[in-house]
C-alpha cells in the first residue's frame, strides 16, 4: 500500500484583494516525508504489479509525461561499462545534490571510485556503487546511518529526486526539449 497525496504541508494560492488593491503571492511548504511516500508510491508503480495506491484527486493533476519520467531513470548493472562523470552527470539530471558530509535523502557523495547513493523515495536504504576504471564492480544497498551492508544486488534503477512534472520539466530543459 503506498500513498500519493498532496505534498504541501501550507498552499496559499495567489490572490488578489481589490479593496486594498493587494496581491498576495502563491506560497507554499512542502513536507518531504509526504514527498518520499509520493516518489515511493511512483516506484512501486513502474516496478511491482501487486500495488494498491492511495491518491487524493488533487495530488493527480499536472504529473507530466510518464515517458520523458521513464526515460529519465538511471539503471546500473554490474558489469556495465560507464564512466563515473557520467553517473555523476545523470544523478544531476535527476536533481540529486553532492553531499560529502551530510548524507540524506536525495544526495549523493564520492570517495575514490565509490559513489554513495541515498535515493529519494527510501528512508531506509542507500546504494553504494563500485566502480573499477570504466565498469560497474558491485552494487550493494546498505544503511545511511550506519555503513552496514545489507545486500548486494546485480541491477539498481535509480529514480527522479522530484516529483514527475518537476523532474520531467528539469531532465527536458538539460538537453534543449520542452515537454510542457
Amino acid at each position: 500500500m503506498e500513498y500519493f497525496v498532496s505534498y504541501y504541508d501550507y498552499y496559499q494560492p495567489e490572490a488578489y484583494v481589490p479593496s486594498s488593491d493587494t496581491f498576495i503571492e502563491k506560497d507554499a511548504s512542502v513536507n518531504e516525508h509526504i514527498e518520499q511516500m509520493r516518489l515511493s508510491a511512483t516506484k512501486a508503480l513502474l516496478e511491482r504489479r501487486d500495488v494498491v495506491v492511495v491518491a487524493s484527486v488533487s495530488a493527480i493533476y499536472g504529473l507530466g509525461d510518464p515517458d520523458l519520467y521513464l526515460k529519465m531513470m538511471l539503471h546500473l548493472t554490474v558489469g556495465m561499462l560507464i564512466d563515473q562523470r557520467a553517473i555523476l552527470r545523470r544523478l544531476a539530471e535527476l536533481q540529486y545534490t553532492r553531499n560529502d558530509q551530510a548524507f540524506q535523502r536525495g544526495t549523493f557523495r564520492v570517495r575514490g571510485e565509490v559513489i554513495d547513493i541515498f535515493p529519494a523515495e527510501s528512508d531506509d536504504i542507500a546504494l553504494r556503487v563500485e566502480l573499477f576504471d570504466e565498469e560497474v564492480e558491485r552494487l550493494s544497498l546498505f544503511d545511511p546511518l550506519t555503513g552496514q551492508v545489507e545486500s548486494t544486488v546485480p541491477r539498481y534503477t535509480i529514480y527522479p529526486k522530484n516529483a514527475l512534472r518537476n523532474a520531467a520539466r528539469a531532465y527536458s530543459a538539460g538537453d534543449g526539449r520542452d515537454k510542457r
